[in-house]
């Protein structure tokens, strides 16, 4: 799944073709990838059991933001949102998760793209929304303040994260840090990779509890992960499967991947064999000697 730099370089690509610019047309192919006002909470791609048979409120052009021009994109975590303003000067915007293989591409003309889902005709250009196995989403959001309202319990963006902010989301977390750092209610952007990534840079143990990591360590990992996403945007992201930019580009942030998806190959500053392990359900790679379990205690004289 994208994470904070491929979310980030997509809402960049994307927003240098956009902004300014009038949707002429937008057309919505799949009705159950769009989540609007009065939809269950996940959308109708999610539904289970007999929820099946709720009927999909009724959604406007305006809703798909058509006849707004394109005022700003804007990110928080792995939260895109396209902001339009309408001929009447308000806002509303059109927030999009890409999920695991979800794409916005911008072009020219037509998308070439397979499984696109909907399509934005623009006064000069056109915008693409593609999902092949659609764990990805659109959402409509009428006003500023149902926006700000979704996106309220999402933590911190871990690009700008600082010592204090991340303490104080981790005090009380009994937990695994990799799990803490995975749950965006925590730390809004951070995912298997960069987490393991971040861990491993702090020489920190992916299990160690979070609420028991001290000032001085926590300090270490918020500029870990703050190198991490840097250093990853600036390759545009890591391109593991099908990951794209809004212009097509993969990513190369994969070729400097320290430990991840590496279990069984030497540590890249030690030399010993990278572990694989399960944490919160997810493939964890570390290094038993750079990020130890306990960190020892220094000999008493």
């Amino acid at each position: 799944m994208p994470e904070l730099p491929e979310v980030e370089t997509v809402r960049r690509s994307v927003e240098a073709h956009l902004l300014g610019r009038v949707v002429r047309l937008a057309r919505l192919l799949r009705r159950d990838v769009l989540v609007a006002p009065g939809d269950p909470a996940g959308g109708f791609s999610r539904q289970r059991g007999t929820r099946r048979s709720a009927t999909p409120v009724s959604i406007t052009p305006a809703d798909l933001l058509e006849g707004a021009t394109i005022a700003r994109v804007q990110r928080l975590g792995k939260q895109i949102a396209i902001i339009g303003v309408d001929r009447s000067g308000a806002e509303r915007a059109l927030g999009v998760q890409l999920g695991m293989t979800g794409h916005l591409e911008v072009g020219r003309g037509e998308p070439a793209t397979t499984h696109v889902h909907a399509v934005w005709m623009l006064d000069v250009g056109v915008l693409a929304f593609s999902d092949p196995r659609r764990f990805g989403s659109l959402r409509v959001f009428r006003t500023m303040s149902e926006l700000e309202e979704h996106l309220r319990p999402l933590g911190p963006d871990a690009l700008t994260i600082d010592p204090e902010a991340l303490a104080q989301r981790l005090a009380g977390a009994r937990r695994p840090i990799k799990a803490a750092l995975l749950d965006q209610s925590v730390l809004a952007g951070v995912g298997n990779i960069y987490a393991d990534e971040a861990l491993f840079l702090s020489g920190i143990h992916p299990e160690a509890r979070a609420d028991r990591l001290s000032g001085d360590r926590i300090s270490t990992l918020a500029a870990s992960i703050r190198r991490v996403m840097s250093d990853a945007l600036l390759a545009g992201g890591s391109t593991i499967r099908d990951y794209r930019s809004g212009t097509g580009e993969p990513g190369t942030y994969q070729a400097a991947h320290r430990v991840y998806g590496k279990a069984g190959h030497p540590c890249p500053a030690c030399g010993e064999l990278l572990r694989g392990s399960r944490v919160a359900q997810r493939a964890t790679v570390y290094c038993s000697r750079c990020q130890p379990r306990r960190r020892k205690r220094p000999a008493l004289l």
